[in-house]
């Protein structure tokens, strides 16, 4: 037989409307008579009905996460973290995959009073969102946010000191013909990336051996580095802005029989799971994304005790990760 409220009240020796202020996390009840009924509760393996609770205290307990894809390793280890670090706070995450258009908007799931917070993770078209949230007073925050115009709760990644970093790399090692792989231009992701490649070479007095726009997928890394190859033009050296792009890249040239590092060095963006997994294992610049996670989780829960809290952002540093994808040009005799 189902265990009811009633149930507990007996069992504890306290009245009902004392038990629904306990399960409601009320300030008005002595710790003592807390304590009865939390342990009448545990005894009995009462479980509160969560549709119950959230009428009572008008909270649904659940945190709504959108996002484009989930076949990104990178995406997935934020996404766990948020989950997580939202568990650690009695929290519950639903997921709603989308392409950042107004009517999947509308059928998502941060409709009706479905959830009490939001996190847009990567959202492109992100203005639709936020114009949809706030006229809706849902709190929501924005991890790596590719628009930086927005004002909004946001968490960024300096992708420009990653671009540049893993420039830099590379011509520490000696390299002078560097080429680049840039993501797609509408990503502000892209954008950064490019400017500290093209940073870094300014500063060595070097110029780009040649800057190619990709995807962000493995098959126009490996059609770029195709025409580099049938060209006669390879560089010693290239940096994309992300791994899939570079994986794709160093098919293409094992493909060719061009040997890497020594011939030609690869450096890609993100730390995908993939990356160490690779022969040789790939230099790439690393997310951090436990931060990522763990920071927009703070920031929404801030948000939604506090509504009239000001926007509040924060951005973090990627990090070189030196595995065997680099190394010294060969030098001709």
């Amino acid at each position: 037989m189902k265990v009811s409220i009633f149930d507990v009240a007996k069992k504890s020796g306290l009245s009902v409307v004392t038990v629904s202020r306990v399960l409601n996390g009320s300030p008005s009840v002595r710790e003592k008579n807390r304590e009865k009924v939390l342990q009448a509760m545990k005894e009995l393996d009462y479980h509160p009905n969560a549709s119950a609770r959230s009428l009572a205290s008008g909270k649904t307990g659940i945190i709504g996460l959108t996002l484009v894809t989930l076949h990104d390793s990178v995406l997935d280890a934020i996404v766990k973290e948020i989950n997580d670090t939202l568990a650690e706070h009695g929290y519950f995450l639903a997921l709603s995959i989308s392409q950042g258009d107004e009517d999947g908007f509308r059928r998502s799931m941060f409709q009706e009073d479905r959830v009490d917070g939001v996190i847009l993770l990567s959202p492109m078209n992100a203005d639709i969102y936020v114009m949809e949230l706030k006229k809706r007073k849902i709190p929501f925050v924005i991890l790596d946010n590719q628009q930086r115009g927005l004002s909004v709760s946001s968490v960024y990644i300096n992708n420009f000191k990653g671009g540049y970093d893993a420039t830099k790399h590379l011509i520490a090692l000696g390299h002078t013909e560097i080429a680049h792989i840039s993501g797609p231009e509408p990503f502000l992701s892209s954008r950064e990336r490019e400017k500290g490649f093209l940073a870094a070479l300014e500063e060595a007095g070097l110029k780009a051996c040649s800057i190619e726009r990709g995807e962000f997928d493995i098959p126009s890394g490996y059609r770029i580095a195709s025409r580099w190859i049938a060209s006669g033009k390879l560089p010693t050296a290239i940096f994309a802005a992300d791994d899939f792009m570079a994986l794709g890249a160093m098919d293409a040239l094992k493909n060719a029989g061009i040997r890497i590092p020594d011939e030609i060095s690869i450096v890609g963006f993100d730390d995908q799971i993939y990356a160490s997994e690779f022969h040789p294992g790939l230099t790439t610049i690393r997310q951090p994304f436990e931060k990522i996670g763990r920071q927009g989780v703070d920031m929404l829960l801030k948000i939604i005790k506090e509504p009239s809290r000001r926007n509040m952002t924060m951005e973090f540093d990627p990090e070189l990760i030196v595995r065997e994808s680099t190394g010294a040009p060969r030098r001709s005799d």
